[in-house]
């Protein structure tokens, strides 16, 4: 039977609170700052002061495999840093850092309004509310400004001095700070109205006891449940364990837990990643690599920590994987090359200095590559997901993507991963074996998986309809890759001029022209009747049938330059159209055509053929599939929106 890694203990609330300030009882660096505000702090006083439940805590013991880097609880005094903790809180800080800053530290409480101002404050309890059963105790519990003094009338009418302790006693407010030092507050409080009003001693003296029996007993006497976790725990069953029980706040990744465990060794992953002052962190010097123009950041901007950490788990298991062959292990003695939590966990310090900066050089490396696609924006990111091989494979190959056969290899595995739509879900296996195999085959190994495994069908063309799908962006991308040119300025889409003519997706056939000619959503918002185009085009094109806005390009339509007729057709060949079918009009032969022509761009760029002749009918699913983008997206009645700008809040990434 399996040994139980922890035990529950009732302790006094009181002793917790003190171990808090002594430095015994402390929290793992990752985690986060206490964020309660004034009104959760007044419903947590009014809970114990019930002698209400509040939730059990959980610990973990230290002095085990597990080393976190310490740190006090917020307000804790200075000493408490310079105490070796016996456990640390995973569960339960903002419960017990709350309670201890209104109780046991004495000093005004820092927090926020529930709005989020900043202000401080200290607690009180109205003893003569809190005795009334009819007043809910909440409304018996209340806050007041750092000079103790409520006031009206923009701070012209005092309604309540608190600022001695003669305002606490004649009003018969109680200090939440003193509630572990009752029979001092309450001498005190006796003392006063002995020598102040003698004939009402005897009620005060009655509503005193009766308070401390009711109210002040329910926080000395409270017992808190505590799990406290073996110092033997594993780091997994840890951050498993944190995530199941943090379910009010974000999840625990893995970053945060490989922060405190570097820490405990004096190295400061937090600042090395987010940077510190004037130092600039890895986050931002990814988020600025090759930003372009006015975007205020780069195609790396959403690479996360774990990504980053993903990255070199892959070259410390390689290493460890190749060291076990080395070592005469073979079939399932070898360890695995991967990336996942469990890994990251795993991953010791000194492989993370190894590998830095060769990892950095990767992330750099694809946003050079992506850009060479044409891919500029995280918005027109296929997959996101996919950065992660990438930069890996191009941190392991170094110079050698340079040469031109090694490139072609990897633009060739990049479109397959795109178009095969297969970086989507479950990437952890894919990413270790394309880190593996795409290496190897551009020295002459076997086809990577994700080629193998990549297939693509033309029908799938009438269904992309907007960026739910990495393949609709992928063919954007080929169009301005393959060197497509706007209707008007003529200009390839490079990335000043994508940038600085605001390129977008917007329809060939326009949609208030298909619309008048009874042509569903479902069939004219396809790719298909795509192609990039800048803002003042698409502006130019309006909602006229192409016979009409071509005649008006052609003839400097909106301050446009005069264009002649087979110099526009150039450009409209330029982004796989038939000319003649445009200018007559003939949309579905339209469709037809290019559709085809779409298909072979997309085998020259996966190297693979793809039959045209099994088409899904137009009429297949129509209704569900207009349904469906109706709820997604709702109506669309501005012909001079691109379908950029309508999903680009929810969208930018598959």
């Amino acid at each position: 039977m399996a040994k139980a890694m922890f035990k529950t203990n009732p302790i006094l609330l009181g002793e917790l609170l003190t171990d808090c300030e002594k430095g015994k009882l402390q929290l793992p660096d990752f985690q986060r700052s206490w964020v309660w505000d004034e009104e959760r702090i007044r419903s947590l006083i009014a809970s114990v002061s019930r002698a209400f439940p509040v939730g059990a805590l959980m610990a973990l013991e230290t002095g085990g495999g597990v080393e976190f880097k310490p740190r006090p609880v917020e307000g804790a005094p200075r000493v408490a840093a310079e105490q070796a903790p016996s456990a640390l809180l995973l569960d339960g800080q903002q419960r017990m850092t709350s309670l201890y800053q209104v109780t046991l530290r004495k000093q005004v409480v820092e927090t926020v309004t529930p709005k989020k101002r900043p202000v401080k404050r200290w607690f009180y309890i109205d003893i003569e509310k809190a005795l009334d059963p009819l007043v809910d105790r909440e409304d018996a519990i209340f806050g007041v400004p750092e000079d103790r003094v409520i006031r009206s009338d923009f701070g012209r009418k005092t309604e309540l001095d608190l600022s001695t302790r003669m305002g606490e006693f004649e009003n018969l407010m109680f200090p939440v700070s003193m509630v572990f030092d009752f029979p001092e507050w309450q001498k005190e409080c006796v003392s006063h109205f002995m020598e102040t009003d003698s004939s009402s001693f005897q009620e005060k003296w009655t509503l005193l006891n009766t308070f401390q029996e009711q109210i002040v007993e329910n926080f000395t006497s409270y017992h808190v449940p505590v799990i406290a976790l073996d110092k033997d725990t594993s780091k997994e069953a840890v951050c498993v364990v944190f995530e199941k029980v943090n379910t009010g706040g974000k999840a625990l990744d893995a970053f945060e837990l490989i922060t405190a465990m570097y820490a405990a060794e004096g190295y400061e992953l937090r600042k090395d990643w987010f940077g510190e002052g004037t130092t600039v962190g890895r986050q931002a010097r990814l988020a600025r690599t090759h930003r372009l123009a006015d975007a205020k950041s780069g195609i790396l901007s959403e690479v996360s920590n774990t990504d980053f950490l993903h990255v070199v788990s892959l070259f410390h298991t390689r290493e460890k994987r190749r060291d076990a062959a080395a070592a005469g292990k073979t079939g399932k003695e070898l360890p695995q090359v991967i990336g996942n939590r469990q890994a990251l966990l795993n991953l010791p310090l000194s492989a993370y200095v190894k590998y830095q900066d060769q990892v950095e050089q990767g992330f750099v490396a694809a946003a050079k590559f992506l850009h060479r696609l044409h891919i500029y924006r995280i918005f027109d990111l296929p997959y996101q997901t996919q950065i992660i091989p990438l930069a890996a494979i191009l941190a392991d190959i170094g110079d050698g993507i340079d040469h031109v056969t090694n490139h072609a290899k990897l633009v060739e595995w990049y479109w397959n991963g795109v178009f095969g739509e297969l970086y989507g879900s479950t990437t952890e296996n894919r990413i270790a074996k394309d880190f593996i195999e795409v290496p190897e085959w551009m020295r002459g190994g076997p086809e990577p998986t994700t080629v193998l495994d990549a297939s693509f069908r033309a029908e799938r063309l009438k269904t992309m309809r907007m960026r739910l799908s990495a393949a609709y962006k992928g063919v954007n991308a080929l169009l301005m890759l393959k060197g497509a040119k706007d209707f008007r300025s003529g200009q390839e889409f490079d990335h000043t001029v994508f940038f600085g003519e605001n390129v977008d997706i917007h329809h060939i056939f326009p949609k208030k022209w298909c619309e008048t000619s009874g042509i569903q959503r479902s069939v004219y918002d396809s790719i298909i009747n795509k192609t990039p185009l800048s803002f003042r085009t698409n502006r130019i094109i309006g909602g006229e049938a192409p016979s009409l806005y071509l005649a008006g390009l052609e003839r400097g339509k909106g301050n446009a330059p005069v264009i002649a007729a087979e110099t526009l057709d150039g450009y409209l060949s330029s982004h796989l159209i038939n000319p003649n079918l445009l200018r007559s009009d003939e949309f579905e032969a339209f469709m037809v055509d290019r559709q085809r022509q779409l298909v072979s761009l997309i085998e020259e760029a996966t190297g693979k053929s793809i039959p045209v002749d099994d088409v899904v009918s137009d009429d297949i699913s129509r209704a569900d599939l207009d349904a469906e983008f109706e709820a997604e997206f709702g109506p669309d009645d501005d012909e001079s929106i691109s379908d950029g700008e309508e999903a680009r809040l929810t969208l930018s990434t598959s």
